[in-house]
């Protein structure tokens, strides 16, 4: 593989593709502005985040902005899909590319089948795209683009790419799924309510006892299925290199603020790694991003960090798990020295603000909050009477002077242009190239005296009003001698250009259209099992035509006698407290078992290929 050092100019760059979540039309275009390459959503129904939908017009409202830069909109309809619903689905998705969406990022091999207009199709991270096998035969039946799983080490994309040409998109920042994406059924045995179908009950986050086959408790309750969130922003040059070229930011329940702040962080990143890069690497959009603030992704909502299992693809140790609290505990801010009713006394004055939030962990273990009301030195006057302990360690998870900042205007994106003017022969000419492809002239004709004072300042002056436009003015060739030519004219000449520029740009907007499926494509496997999620009809007949001889249905359909296997993972609850027999090889791998209330799942330990399996006793 080539390194990035290496001097040599690449004919065919890489597009890379930051691509932002978006709860609605507005942080979409918010994330657009802080530089993503494109942008997804979901639609009225049928997404797996039901808590985020959008209308049709707002998301065309989304596409005809995100087109002005060259920038993608996708729309989730990824969920798994019964018989009563394909015609409804149907008529959405046309309703979605009429309103201009890129593409559609689906789970349910059933839309393969139906009555569909020729819009790209990408493969969801609930295909659970594992092998190179699956990622080939996806891209054989028609997806442009493959979501791969966030378990999946820089080898074993590497591995991926070797056998696939189509892009390849991988989570870099935001939560986790303990279980492997698409293969957790948790939520629809516990409480009916499945995240297949876009209610997730979070059952990942809840707070577990510990306990051997005999229920003696092992360690102390704790959040044991609780990962901290995925930061990959220092291996976006590792992950472009195994194969990934859309950089996938999670989050469409997160707010603007936190949208913002992230896709600016990884914008910035990518940036900096396509200038690095000798011409291997251009961005996929268009357009140059003006922050008016400093991002740092440690500043927005996460459980602690971690790069998951990017280099090792077994769980070497602590450090994958938010074991304390699923919440945001915020950054440390400091020590208590003592309490006094309503007032606390810290170590040292620190730089925190009234109306603050803090957090401590209280006795008990459990995350409590506190509003600061003023603040004099060291001395923090609080909203309510707190007990805690010398030494207590206070975190700041609201910080109002950055809640102020990230909710006004903190971005610019502008298309960058260069101008040229002549005059010859009775007619003024302005050339207009955006520096992506696009080039425009526009003429006048007229006769123009004599200047008698320098013209190029006034000239230059009027050419670069472009404030209420997409574009900025980058440089401006004078060519047009020692005329004088009045403003209102150069005005109007600008206009003409600018909105011929606007034109040549939306008329070549490259749409991408569905992928054409080869003849005679095999499923990799002739059985599927309740986690392949077939809920209709067109589901079932799609993996018949491609050789799967045994199917079973989803576990949505209420199958009979339950689930056995409620989740997969490759995050091991042994090797995160250091109980791994791989590390200790006195210790054995025998289960464990997770209670809360009157839940209890069964812990399995698959040491082969180092990962667990989660089984619900009462189901």
């Amino acid at each position: 593989m080539l390194s990035l050092m290496e001097n040599k100019e690449y004919v065919t760059p890489v597009r890379l593709e930051l691509l932002a979540p978006a709860r609605n039309a507005d942080v979409a275009i918010d994330a657009i502005t802080h530089g993503a390459d494109a942008v997804y959503m979901g639609a009225g129904a049928f997404g797996a985040r039901a808590a985020a939908t959008n209308s049709i017009d707002d998301i065309r409202r989304v596409t005809e902005y995100a087109h002005r830069f060259n920038v993608r909109v996708y729309v989730t309809v990824n969920t798994v899909i019964y018989d009563c619903e394909l015609d409804a689905v149907t008529a959405l998705i046309w309703e979605l590319y009429h309103a201009g969406v890129d593409a559609l990022i689906v789970q349910d091999m059933a839309i393969l089948q139906l009555d569909l207009p020729p819009i790209a199709l990408h493969a969801s991270t609930q295909c659970d795209t594992r092998s190179p096998q699956k990622a080939r035969f996806l891209q054989d039946v028609g997806f442009s683009q493959i979501v791969l799983p966030r378990e999946m080490t820089l080898s074993e994309i590497e591995e991926v790419c070797k056998v696939t040409d189509v892009p390849l998109e991988g989570f870099v920042h935001g939560a986790l799924c303990v279980s492997y994406s698409g293969d957790c059924h948790a939520g629809q045995c516990a409480t009916g309510r499945s995240a297949n179908r876009g209610e997730c009950p979070q059952m990942c986050r809840l707070r577990y006892s510990l306990t051997d086959k005999n229920g003696k408790k092992v360690a102390p309750d704790a959040y044991y299925l609780s990962l901290r969130d995925l930061n990959r922003l220092e291996h976006l040059a590792e992950l472009a290199e195994a194969g990934i070229s859309s950089f996938k930011i999670e989050g469409r329940l997160k707010d603007s603020a936190y949208v913002k702040n992230v896709t600016a962080a990884y914008s910035n990143a990518l940036n900096r790694l396509v200038s690095s890069s000798n011409g291997k690497y251009i961005r996929a959009s268009d357009g140059v991003t003006d922050l008016s603030f400093n991002p740092d992704v440690s500043a927005a909502f996460n459980r602690g960090f971690t790069p998951f299992y990017l280099k090792k693809a077994f769980h070497d140790g602590p450090g994958m798990a938010s074991l304390r609290t699923p919440k945001w505990v915020g950054v440390p801010v400091g020590k208590v020295l003592q309490v006094k009713g309503k007032c606390i006394v810290t170590d040292k004055a620190y730089e925190l603000n009234n109306g603050d939030g803090l957090c401590f962990f209280n006795n008990d273990g459990e995350l409590t909050g506190i509003r600061v009301n003023r603040v004099e030195g060291r001395k923090l006057l609080v909203n309510t009477q707190v007990r805690m302990e010398a030494g207590t360690e206070l975190f700041r998870n609201l910080n109002t002077a950055r809640v102020t900042q990230m909710g006004r205007k903190t971005a610019e994106r502008y298309i960058p242009v260069v101008m040229e003017l002549h005059y010859e022969s009775g007619c003024l000419r302005l050339t207009c190239n955006d520096e992506y492809g696009h080039e425009v002239t526009v003429t006048l004709q007229g006769t123009f005296e004599q200047a008698r004072t320098e013209q190029g300042p006034a000239r230059h002056n009027v050419m670069s009003k472009l404030g209420d436009t997409d574009f900025r003015l980058k440089n401006f060739q004078d060519c047009a001698g020692d005329i004088f030519i009045p403003a209102s004219v150069l005005t109007q000449l600008r206009r003409d250009a600018v909105d011929a520029l606007k034109h040549a740009r939306a008329a070549t907007y490259k749409y991408e259209y569905r992928r054409k499926a080869l003849e005679g494509t095999s499923y990799p496997v002739p059985e599927v099992d309740y986690h392949a999620n077939v809920a209709n009809s067109n589901a079932e007949e799609f993996y018949k035509s491609h050789g799967v001889r045994v199917i079973m249905p989803a576990a949505e359909l209420k199958m009979p006698g339950g689930i056995p296997r409620v989740m997969t993972t490759r995050y091991c609850v042994r090797a995160e407290l250091g109980m791994c027999p791989r590390m200790n090889p006195q210790l054995k791998a025998e289960p464990l078992y997770l209670r809360h209330g009157k839940l209890v799942y069964r812990l399995e330990f698959t040491c082969g290929r180092c990962g667990m399996e989660v089984f619900q006793e009462n189901a």
